[in-house]
C-alpha cells in the first residue's frame, strides 16, 4: 500500500508517537509479533496501552479486530514510531476523555491521533458534539493531527431514513476525515481506483454535515448544500481517502487468525502512519493539516483524484467530492509540498443543535 501511494522512502517514524483511540477490545502481543515478522518488520513496533477512566487492554471481544487493524496498519507504515493505544469506555465521556488524554500526554507525546470510531451525526447529543469538537480542536491547537474514519455505510451512514447523513467525529471541522476507495494495483503502479461501494452497508461514508457550517478551507471545494437540511451549506466529508474495500484491503492478524479486512477504519491509521513519516522528515508536527491540503498541497498534484463511482447519494468527480474528498495520497508529493509551506492555525467552529445520541461504534459496524 505504501508503494502504491508513493509514501516517502527512507523514513520509518523514528522519534514519532501515534495515538490510537479504542472504545473496547484489546491486542495480543504475540499476534503483533507474528504479524509484523511476517511482513518483514523485526523487531515489532513498540506498542503501549494507556487506560482511560478504568478501561484497559482487554482482548477477547468483537472489538479486537478494530484494535489490531489500527495497530497493524499504522505500524506497517511507521514501524519505528511508538504506538500508544488509549482504551476508554464506550461512552461520551470516555471517548472525549481519551482524545483529551492523548493530546495532553506529556510522557508519550503523540503527534497524530487516529480514530476509527463514530456514529451518524443524528445519533449524538448536543453536549457530546460540543465536547468532542472542543477536544479535537484542542488537540490541533497543540499541533496534534487527528485522523478520523468517515464510516462504512454509504451516504445514509446506516440511519435508514432515506436521507443523507455523515459520521461524527469525522465531520468535525478540525478532524481529517478519511473516506474509502477500491484500489487495484501492482507493486508501485495503480491500475484503477474508484469509490468504495459494495452496497449500502459496505461503502464509504461521505456527504454534508447538518451540524457544522462549511469551514473556510473548503470555501472553494464546491461542497453541495445539505440534502437533509435544505439551504444549509455544511462541512463536506471526507477530506481525503485511501483503499478501504475488503476485496483489495489489508492483511491483518486478529485473535490468532490471519484475515483480510477493509473499511475506512483502516484509512484513518493509514493516514496517521503517513503523517508520522511527514513529521519525522520535517522535524516538526504538521498539526492542523486540512487548510494546507486544500491549499498548496492540492495545488501540487499530490492527490490521486478519484472520478469514478458513488456512495449512494453522491458521485465522485474532478476535484473534491463527497465520496473521496480530495483523493488518495501521493505521499512523496505531499511531503515536498509541505516542505515549503507554513503551518496553519485552526479557526473557530461550533456545531448547530444535534439530536439525542446513541453509542459510538467502529466505522465498520
Amino acid at each position: 500500500m505504501a508503494r502504491l501511494y508513493n509514501f516517502p522512502t527512507g523514513l520509518d517514524g523514528t522519534g514519532q508517537s501515534i495515538a490510537i483511540i479504542e472504545l473496547g477490545g484489546g491486542f495480543i502481543l504475540e499476534d503483533l509479533r507474528t504479524y509484523f515478522s511476517g511482513i518483514g518488520i523485526d523487531p515489532t513496533p513498540e506498542v503501549v496501552d494507556v487506560g482511560v477512566l478504568g478501561a484497559s487492554n482487554t482482548p477477547g471481544d468483537e472489538a479486537d479486530g478494530e484494535v489490531m487493524l489500527d495497530i497493524e496498519v499504522a505500524g506497517a507504515i511507521a514501524p519505528k514510531a511508538k504506538i500508544v493505544v488509549y482504551f476508554a469506555p464506550n461512552t461520551d465521556q470516555g471517548f472525549v476523555r481519551a482524545i483529551t488524554d492523548a493530546a495532553h500526554d506529556t510522557e508519550n507525546k503523540p503527534s497524530v491521533i487516529s480514530i476509527s470510531w463514530g456514529s451518524s451525526e443524528s445519533a449524538w447529543r448536543q453536549s457530546a458534539v460540543n465536547a468532542m469538537n472542543s477536544a479535537i480542536r484542542d488537540a490541533v491547537l497543540l499541533g496534534v493531527t487527528v485522523t478520523v474514519a468517515a464510516g462504512d455505510n454509504g451516504s445514509d451512514d446506516g440511519v435508514g431514513d432515506g436521507q443523507s447523513h455523515v459520521d461524527f467525529p469525522a465531520s468535525s471541522p478540525f478532524a481529517l476525515a478519511c473516506g474509502g476507495t477500491r484500489l487495484v494495483g501492482d507493486g508501485a503502479t495503480i491500475s484503477s481506483e474508484a469509490v468504495w461501494n459494495d452496497g449500502p452497508s459496505s461503502a464509504t461514508g461521505g456527504g454534508v454535515s447538518d451540524l457544522f457550517p462549511v469551514p473556510s478551507y473548503q470555501s472553494d471545494a464546491k461542497v453541495p448544500t445539505s440534502v437533509s437540511t435544505p439551504g444549509f451549506r455544511g462541512r463536506g466529508v471526507p477530506d481525503v481517502s485511501g483503499d478501504a474495500d475488503p476485496v483489495t484491503g489489508y492483511n491483518v492478524r486478529v485473535d490468532g487468525q490471519n484475515t483480510v479486512v477493509g473499511g475506512t477504519s483502516a484509512v484513518a491509521p493509514l493516514w496517521a502512519g503517513l503523517i508520522a513519516l511527514l513529521n519525522q522528515s520535517l522535524g516538526k508536527p504538521v498539526g492542523f493539516l486540512n487548510p494546507l491540503l486544500y491549499g498548496s498541497v492540492a495545488g501540487k498534484g499530490a492527490f490521486h483524484d478519484i472520478t469514478e463511482g458513488n456512495n449512494g447519494a453522491f458521485s465522485a468527480g474532478p476535484g473534491w467530492d463527497a465520496c473521496t474528498g480530495l483523493g488518495s495520497p501521493d505521499g512523496a508529493k505531499i511531503l515536498a509540498a509541505l516542505g515549503a509551506t507554513p503551518a496553519a492555525a485552526p479557526a473557530t467552529a461550533s456545531a448547530r443543535t444535534a439530536p439525542p445520541q446513541g453509542g459510538p461504534k467502529p466505522a465498520g459496524a
